[in-house]
């Protein structure tokens, strides 16, 4: 049985107001290519379909139509729901979806046994999924209640184990000798980290270590780290990473599918998703970054974005002035200069960090504007951690979406 994992399509996202929706289109128009010419069984999907959690109707649109896409190749799929994902819109469509072999879990259910999902060949049940979603701060509170901030974190590990372990327990007592994949959305200790990764589970504090999954799984789906990468464990414990880059962080990685053949091994088969676009850094003096506009050239089906950090050592009005007028000069065919940001390193202390309009608010997630406003005040570290998780309860609750 061949299973295919991939998850954080995270479909309406825009990058520096640039649209990404037509770099998930070119994916899916691979990934059907790649599937017509190498069937698969099973598609997983692990958490963060969805950039926002109330979607756009455009978003809502392209997620349908890939599925029926995606259907066309006789496969069933298991989708979960990320910490970007609305529980209650994911599930909405779920019994129509049922009826296609699409099986969607948003949320935790209220038995663990309804994540487990048989997957069978020839009317023999030859794998069972353990679809565990993203787990929020109401299914956690079901184990475990701390006060402290640092019994919280450990609460928080302790709570997410017992749902991965809980589950396998039941997946080897109703079918028994069955191989299990588990599908979680989290962060793992040990994982590599992107800037377009937003918290999870206590600003990623509380994350697991690969003994807390415990021993039952053949192997185990991961999503919410945009880059692919195996943890250290001797179960095949991986996160397939996005399709697609979504931020400039993530301008580097070699994007990914991972395909399983249960047959030979739970060992997945890494394939490489072609580049539709190109995110470009650049970084230097005013007359360095003149050189490196020059020398791009656009070898992608989509535009290139481009991102410049101007560094030099005294500060320049002038050069400042220089570079603006250097970017609305800027015209090549196919290559948009997204954002820039200045900096001088020889700044007053007070003035250091001040750079264009492109630099705002916006350009922070609201935990580190909380952590800078932390740097101000006369408290100790004890107490600066009790206020971050507390930031963070109340975040997660105006996150939450309405049910």
């Amino acid at each position: 049985m061949k299973i295919l994992h991939t998850a954080d399509w995270h479909i309406g996202k825009r990058l520096h107001k640039t649209d990404l929706s037509q770099d998930f289109d070119l994916f899916v128009n691979w990934l059907c290519n790649y599937l017509r010419e190498n069937p698969v069984d099973v598609l997983l999907i692990s958490g963060d379909v969805f950039d926002f959690s109330n979607p756009s109707s455009e978003s809502r649109s392209q997620y349908y139509k890939t599925l029926i896409k995606l259907k066309n190749f006789n496969l069933k799929i298991i989708i979960t729901g990320g910490n970007h994902d609305s529980p209650s819109v994911l599930e909405a469509p779920k019994e129509i979806l049922n009826q296609l072999d699409i099986h969607v879990i948003g949320r935790m259910p209220d038995q663990f046994e309804d994540c487990l999902i048989p997957v069978s060949s020839e009317l023999k049940t030859e794998l069972i999924i353990a679809a565990i979603p993203y787990l929020r701060s109401q299914n956690l509170q079901r184990q475990f209640e701390a006060e402290s901030h640092e019994n919280k974190q450990e609460a928080v590990k302790e709570s997410i184990a017992f749902h991965f372990q809980e589950t396998a327990r039941l997946a080897k007592e109703n079918y028994p000798e069955i191989p299990i994949i588990g599908m979680g959305h989290l962060f793992a200790t040990g994982a590599s980290v992107s800037e377009s990764e937003r918290d999870i589970q206590i600003g990623n504090l509380a994350g697991l270590e690969t003994t807390h999954f415990g021993n039952d799984y053949a192997y185990i789906a991961l999503g919410h780290i945009h880059k692919p990468q195996r943890l250290h464990s001797e179960t095949p414990i991986f996160y397939s990473g996005s399709p697609i880059p979504l931020s400039f962080s993530e301008r580097k990685n070699d994007k990914r599918i991972l395909v399983l053949d249960t047959e030979a091994s739970f060992e997945p088969e890494s394939i490489s998703i072609p580049k539709f676009r190109e995110l470009i850094l650049i970084k230097g003096t005013l007359d360095e970054i003149k050189v490196k506009l020059e020398d791009i050239e656009n070898k992608y089906p989509l535009k290139t974005l481009i991102e410049i950090e101007l560094h030099e050592a005294e500060f320049s009005a002038t050069k400042t002035y220089e570079l603006e007028q250097v970017i609305e000069a800027f015209d090549k065919q196919n290559c948009d200069i997204v954002k820039h940001k200045v900096t001088f390193k020889n700044m007053a202390k007070v003035e250091r960090g001040v750079s264009t309009a492109e630099s705002q608010v916006s350009d922070f997630t609201p935990k580190e504007v909380f952590q800078k406003k932390l740097e101000g005040i006369d408290e100790t570290e004890n107490t600066k951690l009790e206020l971050i998780s507390a930031f963070e309860e109340i975040l997660d609750e105006l996150n939450r979406p309405e049910e």
